[in-house]
């Protein structure tokens, strides 16, 4: 990894929603980690809602801001958090603290993600802000949104593709146009299309490290031998998938790989022990933990994966070359869906759909089948994993061609 040096130390502000799960906090720290990594003298700081920011580690010079927190239902929907305060006055106050930490910090450029408004609207501020002091806007997306049936009107209501072409500078997609095109069903005027097409960057996908080991890191006995890693990210929308692997080996004893369960933190304490007590009955052919913020440490030596194939597990199963079947959920959106049945068609991973059924013996099979797949690595695509270096170019390029600016004067 080179850092360089002669350009100017860019000071970068990430704005991640995080209404739901894991995934955006998780994205936004490999990009931030990168940035003051590979510029000497960066600094980033993350602006999101998850509420279990704190239970991360970063890298020097990246600090995060914590917004209050919003949870998403299985339709759609969203409330704050703590239930006796109305939606709008979270948003009110996301708002507010969104501005502060941009007075504070003075960044030379934003990066904004999936959102190009922000959760309900609440970065209209800092973008009209920033913008009129030539403060660099990129947004930055993952390489799958949804299905077009379901993206069309969500942004059409959100006006996202007018706030696209307004607002922002760039707009990096962190995946391969072979795999998916997350903006071409959009359905745009030429003039709009073309503007927004020039500013579009593939930049590929954002290859993981092993975070720095914490001093005090201990992981299950499983782990010492060969196994089979099974993880449902934030586990909140998870509950099927550890249902169905704890089934196939409920019914068959002769899959040949124990397997490592990560619940994750969301998934919900009656199930959890459900679960844990079905595990009980399988004698060690099982075992299970209920968080691992390091776990790149259990990915990168398991034999194989299973997961649901979320933008970072992806990551991690072709950054750490493991063999992976994917269980992809379709609700409330068929982002995991279009991505792993893409990334079958190109050999890199197996896929279970539900909607094929759910019977134990199916899992089994591909549980049994899972040492010998072929891994990640075989397949040859370009680029597939550039996504940091190229963010970090972009960085660079953007934030030395940025004048003196600051979110002080911006809202002064």
């Amino acid at each position: 990894m080179r850092v360089d040096e002669a350009s100017p130390a860019p000071r970068v502000l990430i704005y991640s929603h995080d209404t739901f799960g894991l995934g955006h906090l998780r994205r936004s720290r490999a990009i931030a980690n990168a940035i003051v990594a590979r510029n000497r003298g960066a600094r980033a700081t993350i602006v999101s809602g998850s509420p279990v920011i704190d239970r991360f580690g970063f890298a020097p010079g990246v600090r995060t801001v914590r917004l209050p927190p919003v949870t998403k239902f299985r339709d759609g929907g969203y409330a704050s958090l703590d239930a006796d305060i109305p939606l709008a006055r979270t948003v009110a106050q996301r708002s507010t603290t969104i501005v502060r930490a941009c007075e504070d910090f003075r960044p030379d450029l934003v990066i904004v993600d999936k959102e190009p408004a922000g959760f309900h609207g609440e970065l209209m501020p800092v973008l009209e802000a920033a913008a009129s002091r030539g403060i660099r806007l990129v947004l930055g997306l993952r390489d799958v949104l949804d299905d077009a049936d379901r993206l069309v009107p969500e942004w059409e209501r959100k006006g996202a593709a007018e706030t696209m072409a307004r607002f922002y500078d760039e707009i990096w997609v962190y995946g391969l146009s072979r795999i998916h095109e997350p903006l071409a069903a959009l359905p745009m005027e030429a003039e709009m299309a073309a503007r927004i097409g020039e500013r579009l960057i593939y930049t590929g996908y954002l290859r993981r490290a092993l975070p720095e080991r914490r001093a005090d890191r201990d992981e299950p006995a499983i782990a010492a031998g060969p196994f089979i890693l099974v993880t449902p990210g934030g586990g909140g929308d998870g509950a099927a998938l550890i249902d169905w692997v704890i089934g196939a080996y409920e019914i068959d004893p002769g899959i040949p790989l124990p397997a490592l369960i990560a619940f994750g933190p969301f998934l919900d304490a009656e199930t959890r022990e459900r679960f844990s007590a079905r595990i009980r009955r399988l004698a060690g052919r099982i075992s299970a933990i209920t968080f691992d913020s390091e776990i790149e440490f259990l990915m990168r030596k398991a034999s194989g994966v299973v997961a649901m194939g979320g933008y970072n597990t992806f990551c991690e199963i072709l950054s750490f070359d493991r063999r992976a079947i994917l269980v992809p959920r379709t609700e409330p959106r068929r982002e995991q869906a279009i991505r792993a049945q893409a990334a079958e068609r190109l050999g890199l991973v197996r896929v279970l759909m539900e909607a094929d059924g759910r019977a134990p013996e199916r899992m089994a099979a591909a549980l049994r089948a899972l040492p010998d797949q072929s891994e990640p690595s075989r397949v040859l695509v370009p680029g597939l994993l550039d996504g940091l270096d190229a963010v970090a170019r972009r960085v660079r390029a953007l934030a030395g061609a940025t004048s003196e600016s600051s979110c002080v004067r911006a809202f002064s």
